[in-house]
């Protein structure tokens, strides 16, 4: 059984027209990366939980603050990296700069015996839909498109 995913891509209207709001990956691996590590903010459930709940939970513990969105529209899912990623679009504002992540343990550098503690997100950053392809991890670019669709506009 594949593992499954919920996240919530938030979009406003900027500028330059539509943007989206993205967490780059925290952690040694993704520290010296930007095109490609950057993600929707989500996480894994297990089979018992709601996906939107979950979804609604990853947003928060990411970024640090609730969903500042009303309504949101299902995205669908997407096979990525082995997961399945179910994602929901909401329109809202938040201020990226302002945005703090919960944190994991890993074992760094590796087979040192060492353990530290980095952030899941370690920054949040707001990108016009163009951008955004270039930053966003492969495996979700689908939601952008998908995203296109829903608005019927760039």
């Amino acid at each position: 059984m594949a593992r499954t995913s919920a996240g919530i891509l938030l979009h406003r209207r900027g500028p330059g027209g539509t943007e989206v709001l993205l967490g780059h990956m925290g952690g040694p691996f993704w520290a010296r990366k930007d095109d490609g590590a950057w993600s929707i903010p989500k996480g894994e459930h297990g089979p018992d939980e709601e996906p939107l709940a979950v979804a609604h939970r990853e947003f928060e513990e990411e970024l640090g603050s609730p969903v500042p969105a009303g309504d949101l529209v299902p995205l669908g899912e997407v096979r990525a990296s082995g997961k399945v990623l179910r994602i929901w679009a909401g329109e809202g504002d938040l201020d990226a700069a302002a945005c703090v992540s919960n944190t994991f343990e890993l074992e760094w550098p590796p087979r040192s015996g060492r353990v530290q503690e980095f952030p899941e997100i370690d920054r949040a950053a707001w990108f016009g839909l163009e951008e955004a392809c270039t930053k966003l991890v492969k495996g979700q670019l689908p939601f952008l498109d998908r995203l296109r669709d829903v608005l019927g506009r760039a």
